[in-house]
Protein backbone atom coordinates (compact mmCIF):
# COMPACT_ATOMS: atom_id res chain seq x y z
CA UNK A 1 0.00 0.00 0.00
CA UNK A 2 1.25 3.74 -1.19
CA UNK A 3 0.56 6.30 1.64
CA UNK A 4 0.85 9.81 0.86
CA UNK A 5 1.21 11.14 4.20
CA UNK A 6 0.39 14.85 5.04
CA UNK A 7 1.01 17.28 8.23
CA UNK A 8 0.22 21.00 8.40
CA UNK A 9 3.13 23.07 10.32
CA UNK A 10 3.02 26.94 10.46
CA UNK A 11 6.98 27.19 9.50
CA UNK A 12 6.93 24.59 6.61
CA UNK A 13 5.14 23.86 3.54
CA UNK A 14 1.55 24.36 3.23
CA UNK A 15 -0.99 21.38 2.94
CA UNK A 16 -1.37 21.89 -0.70
CA UNK A 17 2.19 22.31 -1.55
CA UNK A 18 3.06 18.76 0.20
CA UNK A 19 -0.03 17.19 -1.95
CA UNK A 20 1.74 18.63 -4.88
CA UNK A 21 5.11 17.55 -4.49
CA UNK A 22 4.06 14.03 -3.23
CA UNK A 23 1.70 13.64 -6.37
CA UNK A 24 3.83 14.81 -8.66
CA UNK A 25 6.68 12.86 -7.14
CA UNK A 26 4.57 9.51 -7.79
CA UNK A 27 3.63 10.13 -11.18
CA UNK A 28 7.32 10.49 -12.06
CA UNK A 29 7.87 7.28 -10.27
CA UNK A 30 4.99 5.24 -11.51
CA UNK A 31 3.25 5.30 -7.79
CA UNK A 32 -0.06 4.86 -7.31
CA UNK A 33 -1.45 6.49 -3.97
CA UNK A 34 -3.65 4.28 -2.23
CA UNK A 35 -4.69 6.40 0.92
CA UNK A 36 -4.12 9.87 1.81
CA UNK A 37 -3.40 10.41 5.15
CA UNK A 38 -3.63 14.30 6.42
CA UNK A 39 -2.81 14.38 9.87
CA UNK A 40 -4.12 17.24 12.00
CA UNK A 41 -2.82 17.35 15.28
CA UNK A 42 -1.43 19.93 16.89
CA UNK A 43 2.04 20.59 15.99
CA UNK A 44 2.82 20.84 19.92
CA UNK A 45 1.70 17.32 20.26
CA UNK A 46 4.35 14.43 21.18
CA UNK A 47 4.39 11.16 19.65
CA UNK A 48 2.65 9.69 22.56
CA UNK A 49 -0.44 11.82 22.00
CA UNK A 50 -0.17 10.72 18.26
CA UNK A 51 -2.12 8.22 18.96
CA UNK A 52 -4.72 8.33 15.71
CA UNK A 53 -1.40 8.61 14.04
CA UNK A 54 0.94 5.84 15.22
CA UNK A 55 -2.04 3.13 14.88
CA UNK A 56 -2.27 3.93 11.40
CA UNK A 57 0.75 3.15 11.14
CA UNK A 58 1.16 0.13 12.92
CA UNK A 59 -1.82 -1.12 10.59
CA UNK A 60 -0.27 -0.68 7.25
CA UNK A 61 2.79 -2.02 8.10
CA UNK A 62 5.31 -2.98 5.01
CA UNK A 63 3.93 0.08 3.13
CA UNK A 64 5.51 2.26 0.89
CA UNK A 65 5.01 6.05 3.34
CA UNK A 66 5.49 9.33 0.68
CA UNK A 67 6.78 12.51 2.95
CA UNK A 68 7.81 15.69 1.48
CA UNK A 69 10.32 16.20 3.70
CA UNK A 70 11.76 14.69 7.19
CA UNK A 71 10.15 17.46 9.07
CA UNK A 72 6.37 15.92 8.56
CA UNK A 73 6.95 13.08 10.79
CA UNK A 74 7.98 15.15 13.58
CA UNK A 75 10.08 18.46 14.76
CA UNK A 76 11.05 16.77 18.05
CA UNK A 77 13.91 14.72 17.84
CA UNK A 78 13.32 12.41 20.23
CA UNK A 79 9.88 11.50 18.57
CA UNK A 80 11.46 11.85 15.55
CA UNK A 81 14.26 8.79 16.61
CA UNK A 82 11.11 6.80 17.65
CA UNK A 83 8.41 7.75 14.84
CA UNK A 84 11.44 6.27 11.85
CA UNK A 85 12.53 2.97 14.43
CA UNK A 86 9.16 1.94 14.48
CA UNK A 87 8.29 2.54 10.71
CA UNK A 88 11.45 0.46 9.96
CA UNK A 89 10.07 -2.04 12.78
CA UNK A 90 7.27 -2.28 10.42
CA UNK A 91 8.89 -2.79 7.26
CA UNK A 92 8.22 1.28 5.60
CA UNK A 93 9.81 2.03 3.07
CA UNK A 94 10.11 5.94 3.54
CA UNK A 95 10.24 8.59 0.74
CA UNK A 96 11.42 11.72 1.48
CA UNK A 97 10.13 13.50 -1.64
CA UNK A 98 12.77 16.49 -1.24
CA UNK A 99 15.91 15.15 -0.88
CA UNK A 100 14.92 11.89 -3.55
CA UNK A 101 15.90 9.39 -1.03
CA UNK A 102 14.47 6.69 0.45
CA UNK A 103 14.75 5.37 4.18
CA UNK A 104 14.51 1.77 4.86
CA UNK A 105 15.91 -1.65 6.76
CA UNK A 106 18.32 -1.25 4.64
CA UNK A 107 19.59 2.05 4.62
CA UNK A 108 22.94 2.94 6.15
CA UNK A 109 23.14 4.88 9.13
CA UNK A 110 24.47 7.94 7.85
CA UNK A 111 21.60 8.04 5.51
CA UNK A 112 19.30 8.55 8.45
CA UNK A 113 21.12 10.44 10.97
CA UNK A 114 21.96 12.80 7.70
CA UNK A 115 18.03 13.82 6.92
CA UNK A 116 17.82 14.06 11.13
CA UNK A 117 20.78 16.59 11.37
CA UNK A 118 18.99 18.42 8.65
CA UNK A 119 16.40 19.24 10.39
CA UNK A 120 17.95 19.80 13.57
CA UNK A 121 20.03 22.65 11.36
CA UNK A 122 16.36 23.76 9.79
CA UNK A 123 15.10 24.14 13.45
CA UNK A 124 17.93 25.96 14.24
CA UNK A 125 17.76 28.52 11.36
CA UNK A 126 14.01 28.95 12.18
CA UNK A 127 14.58 29.44 15.91
CA UNK A 128 16.87 33.00 15.05
CA UNK A 129 14.36 34.47 12.71
CA UNK A 130 10.85 35.85 13.03
CA UNK A 131 8.17 33.14 12.42
CA UNK A 132 5.86 33.95 9.64
CA UNK A 133 5.00 32.68 6.37
CA UNK A 134 7.86 30.97 4.30
CA UNK A 135 9.49 32.74 1.31
CA UNK A 136 7.48 31.80 -1.82
CA UNK A 137 5.52 30.02 -0.42
CA UNK A 138 1.44 30.34 -1.55
CA UNK A 139 -1.22 30.74 0.81
CA UNK A 140 -4.29 28.77 0.89
CA UNK A 141 -7.10 28.72 -1.55
CA UNK A 142 -10.66 27.28 -1.80
CA UNK A 143 -9.36 25.30 -4.62
CA UNK A 144 -6.60 23.23 -2.97
CA UNK A 145 -9.39 20.66 -1.65
CA UNK A 146 -9.58 19.88 -5.25
CA UNK A 147 -6.29 18.97 -6.15
CA UNK A 148 -6.34 15.39 -6.53
CA UNK A 149 -9.41 15.55 -8.68
CA UNK A 150 -8.06 18.37 -10.47
CA UNK A 151 -4.70 16.11 -11.55
CA UNK A 152 -6.95 13.24 -12.58
CA UNK A 153 -8.96 15.35 -14.91
CA UNK A 154 -5.34 17.02 -16.29
CA UNK A 155 -4.33 13.25 -16.84
CA UNK A 156 -7.37 12.48 -18.60
CA UNK A 157 -7.02 15.35 -21.21
CA UNK A 158 -10.59 17.44 -20.07
CA UNK A 159 -9.97 21.51 -20.74
CA UNK A 160 -10.61 24.28 -17.52
CA UNK A 161 -13.98 25.07 -18.82
CA UNK A 162 -15.06 20.96 -18.36
CA UNK A 163 -13.15 21.27 -15.26
CA UNK A 164 -14.95 24.04 -14.13
CA UNK A 165 -18.51 22.69 -14.69
CA UNK A 166 -17.83 19.59 -13.35
CA UNK A 167 -16.69 21.42 -9.72
CA UNK A 168 -18.93 24.16 -10.56
CA UNK A 169 -17.04 26.77 -10.14
CA UNK A 170 -15.74 29.78 -11.74
CA UNK A 171 -13.64 28.83 -15.04
CA UNK A 172 -11.75 32.02 -14.46
CA UNK A 173 -10.72 31.53 -11.08
CA UNK A 174 -9.67 27.68 -11.99
CA UNK A 175 -7.53 28.75 -14.71
CA UNK A 176 -5.72 31.05 -12.67
CA UNK A 177 -5.45 28.59 -9.39
CA UNK A 178 -4.30 25.75 -12.05
CA UNK A 179 -1.53 27.99 -13.65
CA UNK A 180 -0.38 29.55 -10.37
CA UNK A 181 -0.16 26.04 -8.68
CA UNK A 182 1.47 24.86 -12.10
CA UNK A 183 -0.88 21.85 -11.72
CA UNK A 184 -0.01 21.17 -15.65
CA UNK A 185 3.44 20.21 -14.85
CA UNK A 186 2.86 18.40 -11.34
CA UNK A 187 0.41 15.88 -13.49
CA UNK A 188 2.89 15.37 -16.13
CA UNK A 189 5.65 14.69 -13.56
CA UNK A 190 7.91 17.65 -14.91
CA UNK A 191 8.43 19.66 -11.45
CA UNK A 192 10.17 16.26 -10.06
CA UNK A 193 14.08 16.62 -9.61
CA UNK A 194 15.85 14.51 -11.07
CA UNK A 195 17.36 11.66 -9.02
CA UNK A 196 20.91 11.05 -9.22
CA UNK A 197 22.88 8.41 -8.02
CA UNK A 198 24.72 10.58 -5.45
CA UNK A 199 21.55 11.28 -3.53
CA UNK A 200 22.13 9.82 -0.56
CA UNK A 201 25.49 10.98 -0.57
CA UNK A 202 24.53 14.93 -0.90
CA UNK A 203 22.42 14.28 2.14
CA UNK A 204 25.27 12.60 4.29
CA UNK A 205 27.33 15.77 3.40
CA UNK A 206 24.82 18.18 5.04
CA UNK A 207 25.56 16.85 8.09
CA UNK A 208 27.68 19.51 10.57
CA UNK A 209 29.42 19.07 13.27
CA UNK A 210 30.13 21.13 16.10
CA UNK A 211 33.53 23.34 15.91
Amino acid sequence: MVVAYIRPDKNFLAVHEQLQHVNSYAIANNLTIDKEFLDHTSQNKRLDERSEVTKYFQSHADGILLVYDVWVLSTNMEDLVQMASCLMKNNYKVHFIKHSVVMSQQSSAMLILGLMDQLRQKLQENAKRVIGRPKGSKSSSKFDVYISDLLQYIKEGKSVSEMARLLNVSRSSLKDYIESRELKQIASGSLVSEVTDDAEEKVINTIVCPQ
